[in-house]
């Protein structure tokens, strides 16, 4: 019965401390440029810098209508609030929630807060991390760069961009080299998820005597008890990929009952604990993405 309904998902879908191999696209020819109207993860891509190894998202829309918490924001209550962190801290988040901490200061003297992000980014370079933040279309901008410049919390030297509703540090600035000119990782990435992680590349990790195909790039999406990875398609090494988890305890254990679909380049997986799964996946202990 699982394996069917994990199935049936996968034809409808949608510690960084292990050091990836990065492999550049065949042909990054081009920076485009945002585009607000594609899923988070595929959106923020504009955004991220050519050179970034691994990109966590987390689309808090998305986490809200699947707890039946829809109208949460800013002026909600502080008990309806308290109640989706307490349930989001157990889901598969991949994301800590960037104004968390300075929620009250933002709520008080600025009026908004972690409740009004529609979706959140983090993503990982050599040289250093960055963010970007995509607040609610309701969320008055001129606020948000009075926030800017008074330095509240996270927010102090961000960068504003007004006419996308976007908060960042760190991110590429237009026309600068982009991870959207790389079609081996956006092609990952167009599913919409409750929360997503892509990895330029792959991991280094020891596959045995087992046979691979080169792997340029992963992505990892989460919805519920489930996850759905894609390793694009083509490929005649998915069930050995997949299999290889058995050999990883603690991936072992947060990923379950897994599932391949080579026609679509997918594995699907039980998630026996979200928060847990997600910790694995943050600490890039996957062993389907291990190198050849």
């Amino acid at each position: 019965m699982l394996v069917a309904l994990v199935l049936s998902l996968l034809a409808a879908c949608g510690d960084h401390s292990a050091a990836p191999r990065p492999e550049p696209s065949a042909s990054p020819s081009r920076a485009p440029a945002y585009d607000g109207s594609l899923p988070p993860a595929e959106a923020v891509m504009a955004l991220v810098p050519a050179d970034a190894t691994g990109l966590a998202v987390t689309d808090f829309e998305e986490l809200k209508a699947s707890f039946g918490l829809n109208e949460l924001d800013s002026s909600s209550t502080s008990a309806e609030l308290a109640e989706f962190w307490n349930r989001a801290d157990r889901s598969a988040m991949l994301t800590p929630g960037i104004l968390r901490r300075a929620d009250p200061q933002l709520r008080s003297g600025y009026g908004f807060g972690a409740a009004d992000v529609a979706w959140e980014a983090t993503f990982t370079r050599s040289d250093g991390n960055g963010w970007v933040v995509r607040l609610a279309d309701g969320v008055p901008m001129a606020k948000v760069r009075a926030a800017v410049e008074a330095g509240v919390g996270p927010l102090a030297n961000a960068v504003v961009d007004a006419r996308h509703h976007l908060v960042s540090r760190g991110a590429t600035k237009p026309g600068q080299p982009n991870w959207a000119a790389d079609h081996d990782l956006t092609g990952l990435a167009t599913a919409p998820a409750a929360s997503t992680y892509v990895g330029r590349g792959c991991l280094e990790g020891d596959p045995g005597k087992e046979r691979l195909q080169p792997l340029r790039a992963y992505a990892v999406g989460l919805a519920s008890t489930l996850a759905t990875v894609r390793l694009g398609t083509d490929r005649d090494d998915l069930f050995t990929r997949m299999h290889l988890g058995r050999r990883l305890p603690a991936f072992a254990r947060a990923f379950t009952h897994g599932v391949a679909d080579p026609s679509s380049g997918r594995i699907g997986y039980e998630m026996s604990d979200p928060a847990v799964a997600a910790e694995v996946i943050l600490r890039r202990q996957l062993p389907f993405a291990v190198c050849a």
